[in-house]
């Protein structure tokens, strides 16, 4: 079972990503590797975003993104070829120009990876950008801590 650091935090708007591991995802000890999670973390993300604010893709369309400037990762346990496992994520923060994601992988009971990213919200040249107005009330009312100072 998850231990209490590995929960979902109470009113948390999660998005759900379910992932079968694929072989080329694991390496010579059979587990997926450790850089694949950032992978799952980052599908995950893009669902999240389709559910509670807009597609990526409008984004994509408005000339923005968001550039990963933090990753977190905690291994707890190894997952491997054929496992499926649960993504869940949701939104902790966001601020003018940038905002945090939480993860939890779950097989089953057993938590598998924990972890979190932060992005910057930029241009197609890579500068950084304060997000629409209107698209970051969208993000703010799904956050679970409300706006800190930038």
């Amino acid at each position: 079972m998850a231990a209490a650091e590995d929960a979902i935090p109470a009113g948390a708007r999660v998005g759900q990503l379910p992932r079968r591991v694929a072989f080329y995802e694991t390496d010579a000890m059979g587990v997926v590797h450790h850089s694949n999670y950032v992978r799952f973390f980052e599908d995950a993300r893009i669902v999240w975003m389709d559910t509670y604010t807009e597609p990526y893709r409008a984004w994509v369309a408005r000339n923005l993104h968001f550039a990963v400037t933090k990753v977190e990762l905690r291994c707890v346990r190894s997952a491997a070829f054929d496992d499926v496992l649960e993504v869940a994520t949701w939104l902790e923060w966001v601020r003018g120009a940038s905002l945090r994601m939480a993860y939890r992988i779950r097989r089953g009971d057993d938590v598998i990876v924990t972890g979190a990213t932060e992005h910057a919200c930029v241009d197609g040249t890579g500068r950084v950008r304060r997000l629409p107005p209107e698209a970051r009330e969208r993000f703010a009312k799904h956050a679970l801590r409300k706006e800190e100072k930038s």
